[in-house]
């Protein structure tokens, strides 16, 4: 089994990622990780998601923008099946953040219709919530919630044991 699994936390909005991680699977095994703080437009935050993540405007300051991230970014998303625990906002973040950068999200060649664990987990009375930390607990998978990298190999790991179960 070959993905990628994908997490952005934001600074605003959907166009204002301050960290990415991103988990790269072949045959089932953890092969690449990539973690990187970037520097929002403006470096700007709101109280509310410096609140969730504990990333602030210090941490950016020096840290790169999206343009200057999105080769690496590109590299490991490049016509592969892409995960993410919630899809509908680590999608929006991309593609919303690629437009805000002129560059051409059809490039990566990834499907629209990404794998999202968050609604294989509220399909199955197993995860009640369907939150990716409640998912971990039930997993015994170790979660530094929002934290990104953290989230992108926990949703991998609950990504895998989801079809292993399913298989």
């Amino acid at each position: 089994m070959d993905f990628t699994a994908i997490d952005f936390e934001t600074a605003t909005n959907h166009a204002s990622p301050c960290a990415v991680g991103i988990v790269s699977v072949q045959n089932g095994i953890i092969t690449d990780e990539y973690y990187t703080l970037i520097q929002p437009p403006g470096n700007r935050y709101n109280w509310y998601t410096m609140q969730v993540h504990g990333i602030t405007p210090e941490d950016t300051q020096d840290a790169p923008t999206f343009d200057k991230i999105y080769p690496e970014i590109k590299k490991r998303l490049q016509n592969k099946i892409v995960v993410a625990h919630n899809v509908a906002f680590d999608r929006s973040v991309l593609q919303k953040t690629m437009l805000t950068n002129n560059l051409d999200y059809s490039e990566l060649n990834i499907s629209d219709n990404w794998q999202c664990t968050m609604q294989m987990c509220r399909a199955s009375s197993k995860y009640p919530s369907g939150k990716l930390n409640e998912c971990c607990v039930i997993e015994g998978i170790q979660l530094n919630h929002h934290e990104a990298l953290s989230d992108a190999r926990a949703c991998a790991e609950l990504f895998l044991r989801i079809k292993a179960a399913s298989s």
